[in-house]
């Protein structure tokens, strides 16, 4: 459904998500949408993360992304632990989902898809304002990695399916 959702989308994709290690088809979509001009922000946990390990095995994808203007946010105040999907200003999607190779095949997520254009400004709304307490993660930061960061997140990245 995500990625009909992202071939879908004309004019943006706001996607939130605690869990985020997308799998290559993933960033093939999202790509896709950056290359007919659609704009693409993702939000995702800043440093008060519980699982790092989705971290480390996301970050070494984050590049492909950057590339192609995709906007990436850090979440600075506190865990971030949203889950959810707008496309355009007409589609939500929200629920337990998290945006990985387990949670969508193998775990029992259930998320609620809503075409109310009231609902869906309002969770723009809302990630409007939670992108204004991020940080936005550049191209240039993603590059400026250590070489011990960049290894780590290899390793990881290799195991993404996994974690």
């Amino acid at each position: 459904m995500y990625l009909l959702c992202f071939t879908a989308a004309r004019d943006q994709i706001l996607l939130a998500n605690s869990y985020f290690a997308p799998n290559d088809r993933a960033i093939s979509a999202l790509v896709a949408a950056r290359e007919c001009g659609v704009r693409v922000e993702i939000m995702i946990p800043g440093r008060h993360l519980d699982v790092k390990a989705t971290r480390r095995a996301s970050r070494s994808q984050w590049g492909k992304l950057l590339e192609h203007g995709v906007e990436m946010y850090l979440y600075q105040p506190t865990m971030f632990h949203a889950k959810y999907l707008v496309i355009d200003d007409r589609f939500l999607s929200l629920g337990s989902a998290n945006f990985d190779e387990r949670s969508f095949p193998l775990n029992d997520e259930a998320n609620l898809n809503v075409y109310d254009p009231g609902v869906v400004q309002q969770q723009i709304a809302v990630f409007r304002s939670d992108r204004r307490e991020s940080r936005r993660y550049t191209l240039e930061e993603w590059q400026n990695r250590s070489w011990k960061q960049r290894t780590v997140e290899r390793i990881y990245g290799v195991l993404r399916s996994q974690v």
